[in-house]
């Protein structure tokens, strides 16, 4: 049984005592799969937590829905942040991951972005069918939460069918950004916590224009050091990490 709540020296007596109590050649290994959204804030808290508990994490982002399917095949991951708590409800009750380490980590917010080379700015949904936006980003709803919102709040708006002719998906919400950044688009929808970059102009979305959502996260059951991957949610969430999310837009778990 994983306990709940470890604080980073227990964390390092079960380290050592791991390799018989003698210093390791290498720093242990954590191998965390990371929803896109969470780029610019693990940036600045993984390094945080290598320090504090002399762990190498290897950080590997992408499309939540992708992500969870690699895991369900057998990829080398120790922890799971998804963008969408379903995903992560789904593997523990397949087993892949481990019920008692599940927590709630963040609320995420979609932002509507122009790059400052498009003119005007976009200040509301229903200018996306205007002519002059000619190009619409969004991440692919058929596997990143943050596209499914986005389709969402374009149905409940009601300019979806108006403007599916001129969306451009990306396979991530860090590749739709990259759309924006480049000018490849003229307009897009992405995650608040990605969207604090110097090439565009964002204007939040309406957070009732479509669900929740709610992110979480968990230790994969195969993970050779599931102490080490629960220290790192519990980081996240703890007093180094939750001041880190809270600047990059997230709402953190007590606040929703």
């Amino acid at each position: 049984m994983i306990r709940r709540s470890l604080s980073p020296a227990l964390v390092l007596a079960w380290l050592a005592l791991g390799s018989g109590g003698a210093p390791a050649a290498e720093p242990p290994s954590l191998t965390v799969f990371a929803a896109a959204d969470l780029a610019f804030a693990f940036r600045e808290i993984v390094p945080r937590f290598e320090k504090a508990l002399g762990v190498r994490v290897t950080l590997v982002l992408g499309s939540t829905g992708q992500l969870a399917q690699q895991i369900e095949h057998g990829a080398p991951a120790d922890v799971f942040f998804a963008a969408d708590q379903t995903f992560v409800d789904r593997l523990v009750a397949e087993r892949a991951l481990l019920g008692e380490t599940r927590a709630l980590y963040a609320q995420g917010r979609l932002v509507l972005a122009t790059p400052k080379t498009f003119a005007p700015k976009l200040t509301e949904l229903r200018r996306l069918t205007d002519p002059s936006v000619r190009r619409v980003a969004i991440a692919n709803p058929a596997h990143a939460p943050y596209g499914r919102a986005a389709e969402e709040a374009l149905r409940k708006t009601g300019v979806w069918e108006a403007i599916r002719p001129k969306l451009v998906y990306g396979e991530n919400i860090r590749h739709t950004l990259q759309f924006l950044q480049t000018a490849a688009v003229d307009a897009g929808i992405v995650a608040l916590s990605v969207a604090n970059v110097p090439e565009i102009d964002w204007v939040a979305i309406d957070p009732g224009l479509h669900a929740p959502l709610n992110q979480a996260a968990a230790v994969v059951r195969r993970s050779a050091r599931p102490e080490v991957g629960l220290a790192f949610i519990q980081f996240v969430n703890g007093p180094e990490g939750r001041p880190i999310m809270k600047r990059h837009g997230f709402r953190l778990p007590g606040e929703f």
